[in-house]
């Protein structure tokens, strides 16, 4: 058993956000992986991926630890088409065994945006309806769940802990602590394809509607909601309850 694998198992049978981060804050993506695997169970794991630009290095590292891990994809219905295929590609190039594509319901878009206009009028209430709201219920069998934020991406990530706690359940970011250096690192050594619109320009990918090329020398995100003051979709300043 590693240090890191002895400090995890050193902690309550339900241990807290606190206690795992400050067991992991130094840690390897791979042992945060590892480490919210042996807290709650593979049943009890989820990992969030929107298989954008960066997805495939947590996928990877995800893969390596344990391909069975729960994967969510929220298909908002405004995706990329390459988006899809990008998925594809790695479910199949990792062998991910348990990827589950998850839209909002028929219901909901008929009823708060049956013109599919809302993402002009109102992003926020389009990313709730589309993201938000499915990653809520697709979360509700879980005690945890990983995600890709990181530190250098600035803004409201800038400051993330490696362990939260989102009211709800627990929540790691493995890659808090990653540098820009080390995520393009592990693409080359592990020979991961890139999105197929990373080399038109789109350094981050999201929905159609709110996604652009970014320019030399503009922030990584800076395509993202581009004229808004808006930065996230909300499911990482939303409560998932």
């Amino acid at each position: 058993m590693n240090a890191i694998a002895t400090k995890v198992s050193s902690v309550s049978t339900l241990p807290s956000a606190a206690e795992l981060d400050r067991a992991l804050r130094d840690a390897s993506p791979q042992e945060v992986v590892a480490a919210a695997l042996k807290a709650v169970g593979r049943e009890k794991l989820a990992l969030l991926s929107s298989f954008g630009t960066e997805s495939a290095t947590l996928l990877k590292v995800v893969a390596d630890v344990d391909p069975a891990i729960p994967v969510i994809f929220l298909d908002t219905g405004w995706l990329f088409e390459e988006t899809f295929a990008y998925r594809d590609k790695l479910i199949a190039m990792l062998g991910l065994k348990d990827v589950r594509s998850v839209r909002p319901t028929e219901e909901t878009l008929s009823r708060e945006d049956p013109d599919r206009d809302l993402w002009f009028s109102d992003p926020d209430a389009c990313c709730r309806i589309r993201k938000v709201e499915p990653l809520a219920r697709a979360l509700k069998p879980f005690s945890a769940w990983l995600n890709g934020r990181k530190r250098f991406q600035g803004n409201a990530r800038a400051d993330i802990a490696v362990v939260e706690d989102d009211g709800t359940r627990l929540k790691f970011n493995p890659f808090a602590n990653v540098s820009r250096e080390e995520l393009e690192a592990i693409f080359v050594r592990a020979k991961l394809p890139r999105h197929p619109l990373a080399a038109s320009g789109f350094r981050s990918v999201g929905c159609m509607p709110c996604t652009s090329r970014t320019a030399e020398g503009e922030d990584e995100r800076a395509g993202r909601w581009r004229g808004r003051t808006k930065t996230e979709c909300g499911i990482h300043t939303m409560k998932i309850s």
